[in-house]
C-alpha cells in the first residue's frame, strides 16, 4: 500500500511538472517588462556603453511592482516608492562593498529589514525579492567610491523610464481588475507582528549565511547564491519549497544547454540585446505558470547579460559550470532556510524568547 502511494505521488509530480498553471495576469506586464529591460540596453548599445545600459535595465524590473487594479494615483505612488527602494538597496550594497565580511553583515541586516517591511505592508509578489537581489548584486561589485553617484544615477534613470512607461500604460489601458477574493483571504490571514519579525530574521540570517559561503568559497560572483536561496525560500510551504529546489536545479541544467545553443549562433552585441528582450518576455509569461520552464529561460538570459557586458573575455565553460554550482548551492541552502521558516516549533520558541526579552527590558 505504501509502495502504491509512492507511485501515485511520483505520477502526480510528473504530471504537475508538465502542466501549465492558469493565470489571470495581463499580457501587458510581460510587454512592459521587456520594454523596461530592452530600451536601456539598446540606448547603451547605441552610445557604445553596454555596461551602463545593463545597469539601467536592471532597475527597469521595478515595473513588475505595478498594481493593475488601483487608481492611477495609487499606481504611480507605488511605482515611485519602489523606485526609491531600488536606489536605496543599490546604494547600501555599493557603499559597504569595500570589505566582503562587512558587506555580508550589512547585507544580512538589510535583508531582514526589507523582508520585514514587505511583510508589514503585505506587498504582493515579487515582494522583497528584487530589493534584496539588487542589494546582493551591488554588494558583490568592486568598491569604487568615485563611481557610486554615477551608478546610482543609472539605477535612477532605469526606474524613471519604468515609471514613465507605467504612467503611459495607466493612461492608455483602462481595464481594471478587482480581486475581491484575494482581499478577503489577505484579511483573514493576518499574522502577528512577532511572527513577521521571526520570519524576517530567519530570512536575513540565511541571506547572510549564503553570501558568506560565496565569499569563503571565493566565488567570482557570490551574489548568485543568496539570490537563488531567496528564490527558493519564497515558497508558500515546505512542499512548495522542495518542489522549487528540484525545479530550479533541473531548469538550470536544461537552461545551460539552451545557453550553449544561443552562444553558438549569436555573437554581435545587438543580437544579444534582442535575445535578452525576447527571453525577458518569455520569462514573464511563464514565471506565473510554470517555475521550472521559466528557469530554463532565466539561465541563458543571465549568462547573455554577462556576454553583453563583456563579450571578449567571457569564458563559456567556466561561466556555465560556476553558474550551475552557485545556483545549486543557493537552492539547497534555501531549502534548509524554508524548513526553518515553516517550522512551527522554532517560530513559537523564538516568539516566546522575543516576548520574554521585551518584558525584561520593560522591567516587568
Amino acid at each position: 500500500m505504501e509502495e502504491l502511494s509512492i507511485k501515485e505521488f511520483l505520477s502526480q509530480e510528473i504530471k504537475a511538472f508538465f502542466k501549465l498553471k492558469k493565470s489571470d495576469r495581463l499580457w501587458h506586464i510581460p510587454v512592459l517588462a521587456s520594454l523596461c529591460i530592452g530600451i536601456p540596453l539598446l540606448i547603451g548599445l547605441a552610445f557604445d556603453n553596454v555596461k551602463s545600459g545593463l545597469l539601467a535595465s536592471l532597475s527597469g524590473l521595478v515595473i513588475l511592482y505595478i498594481p493593475t487594479a488601483n487608481s492611477i494615483v495609487s499606481r504611480m505612488a507605488t511605482m515611485l516608492i519602489c523606485s526609491f527602494g531600488f536606489m536605496v538597496s543599490y546604494a547600501i550594497g555599493l557603499i559597504f562593498s569595500f570589505n566582503p565580511f562587512v558587506s555580508t553583515i550589512v547585507f544580512g541586516i538589510f535583508s531582514t529589514m526589507v523582508y520585514w517591511i514587505n511583510l508589514y505592508f503585505k506587498t504582493k509578489p515579487p515582494a522583497s525579492f528584487f530589493f534584496i537581489m539588487i542589494g546582493s548584486l551591488a554588494s558583490g561589485m568592486p568598491h569604487d567610491l568615485s563611481s557610486i553617484p554615477q551608478r546610482i544615477g543609472l539605477i535612477a534613470m532605469g526606474t524613471m523610464l519604468a515609471c514613465t512607461l507605467a504612467l503611459l500604460y495607466s493612461f492608455f489601458v483602462q481595464r481594471k481588475i478587482y480581486k475581491k477574493d484575494a482581499i478577503i483571504i489577505s484579511e483573514l490571514l493576518v499574522k502577528s507582528k512577532y511572527a513577521d519579525l521571526v520570519e524576517a530574521m530567519i530570512v536575513g540570517s540565511f541571506m547572510f549565511t549564503s553570501m558568506l559561503i560565496g565569499h569563503v568559497l571565493k566565488f567570482q560572483n557570490p551574489y548568485w547564491i543568496p539570490i537563488s536561496c531567496l528564490a527558493v525560500m519564497q515558497g508558500v510551504n515546505l512542499y512548495h519549497i522542495w518542489q522549487r529546489v528540484i525545479h530550479r536545479i533541473l531548469g538550470t541544467f536544461l537552461g545551460l544547454g539552451l545557453c550553449w545553443l544561443f552562444l553558438s549562433i549569436i555573437h554581435t552585441p545587438f543580437s544579444i540585446c534582442i535575445t535578452i528582450i525576447i527571453l525577458q518576455f518569455i520569462i514573464e509569461i511563464l514565471i506565473v505558470r510554470h517555475y521550472a520552464l521559466a528557469v530554463i529561460f532565466i539561465t541563458p538570459m543571465t549568462i547573455l547579460l554577462a556576454e553583453a557586458a563583456n563579450p571578449l573575455i567571457l569564458d563559456p565553460d567556466l561561466l556555465i559550470a560556476t553558474r550551475f554550482l552557485d545556483i545549486s548551492i543557493g537552492s539547497l541552502i534555501g531549502a534548509i532556510g524554508g524548513w526553518f521558516v515553516h517550522n512551527e516549533k522554532i517560530r513559537f520558541y523564538t516568539i516566546m524568547k522575543i516576548r520574554k526579552a521585551k518584558l525584561v527590558l520593560m522591567g516587568k
